[in-house]
């Protein structure tokens, strides 16, 4: 076993054990991570810096951490421990290469999507579990689509939606990704999951 597989072993073991795995993530200093891929379509998050406005908290690791200790409180309740946490961990992936500057804000329009394909090629670096992997990816996926149907926005896509994921687990999943930035009022944010939920049944 090389040190990449080692590492992938050691972040899935803490992902799905630690009672704050946010905390090993957060003190990783292998050359590896930084360094190789496809651990850089990680590492890469610490310097894609997000709105101020919808993540006072700044860059994308630092909201994926707090994504991702979210969602080892609540992972007992997902369908797929294991696929539920990765997908927190992965869940923005995408915005390494979709984040822009536009008329003086920041954005990552469509992060969601991109995320898929970089789910897959990061995943099949070390597993061959296509059911688990695709698990994931869809989740990655529909992440979004929590913003998208309490707005009643364009983007809402609720049919395919459904098709592909249990939509409960998107609901939590989602869940920890609204709870997961500074100054978050869980009230308002379970009261948007209700929503969501009433509106896909």
């Amino acid at each position: 076993m090389n040190k990449k597989q080692c590492l992938y072993k050691e972040i899935n073991r803490h992902l799905c054990e630690d009672t704050a795995p946010e905390e090993y993530l957060n003190s990783l200093q292998e050359p590896v991570f930084e360094s190789e891929y496809p651990f850089t379509m990680l590492s890469k998050l610490k310097d894609i810096q997000q709105s101020p406005k919808h993540h006072p908290e700044g860059n994308v690791w630092n909201h994926t951490m707090l994504v991702v200790g979210e969602a080892a409180k609540r992972r007992d309740q997902s369908s797929n421990t294991r696929a539920f946490m990765w997908a927190a961990l992965l869940h923005d992936i995408g915005k390494s290469v979709t984040t822009r500057e536009r008329k003086g804000k920041i954005t990552a329009y469509d992060h969601d999507k991109a995320g898929v394909g970089m789910t897959r090629d990061f995943l099949k670096c070390f597993i061959e579990d296509d059911i688990f992997i695709e698990k994931v990816a869809v989740m990655v996926r529909w992440h979004m689509q929590i913003l998208y149907v309490v707005k009643a926005l364009p983007y809402a896509d609720i049919p395919n939606m459904k098709r592909e994921v249990n939509v409960q687990d998107i609901a939590l999943l989602g869940l920890c990704d609204r709870m997961g930035r500074v100054g978050a009022n869980l009230k308002k944010e379970e009261d948007n999951i209700r929503t969501f939920l009433k509106r896909t049944k």
